[in-house]
């Protein structure tokens, strides 16, 4: 047998504590989520792709009556992000959730948005800078390898 330990670091942060462009970015990404199609769940969630030359790229979920042909908030950044600027490097992605007026305590992406981060993170060859804004604290990891350490990517490597 085996053993392996997988660490992972988030650090969190009271959102006073962001610093004015996170904090930036933190009010984009509630700003999409406002914006949010989600007349089914009442779950709105905002997601701002920051690309490396600070443009702000912003997505939020899009649900549909024929469930699961909807799409969450961060692949629609990140999909729209590269769509419209397919050489500029994501450095960040922040996402925020908001149900009726309040924004929710926490959030965190799914798994087909964590795979996504991945895959996002091979192609440019460098890791996506992560904030979960709650409405008190900011959760940050600085890899959505952190997200999910046994990403797709990883297990068809190893069988190839």
């Amino acid at each position: 047998m085996n053993t392996r330990s997988v660490e992972i670091t988030i650090r969190t942060f009271r959102t006073e504590e962001l610093s004015g462009e996170e904090k930036q970015w933190m009010d984009a990404a509630v700003a999409a989520a406002r914006q949010a199609y989600a007349p089914y769940s009442g779950f709105r969630v905002g997601a701002v792709a920051v690309l490396a030359d600070g443009t702000l790229v912003t997505g939020n979920n899009q649900e549909n009556i024929a469930s699961p042909s909807g799409m969450c908030a961060e692949r629609v950044a990140l999909f729209s992000a590269h769509a419209r600027y397919p050489e500029a490097p994501v450095k960040a992605l922040a996402v925020a959730a908001v149900r009726g007026d309040r924004i929710v305590p926490s959030i965190a992406p799914c798994g087909s948005c964590r795979q996504v981060l991945q895959e996002t993170e091979r192609r440019q060859r460098h890791p996506v800078r992560i904030l979960l804004c709650g409405c008190e604290e900011v959760r940050c990891v600085d890899s959505a390898a952190s997200l999910l350490p046994l990403s797709f990517e990883q297990t068809f490597d190893e069988h190839r």
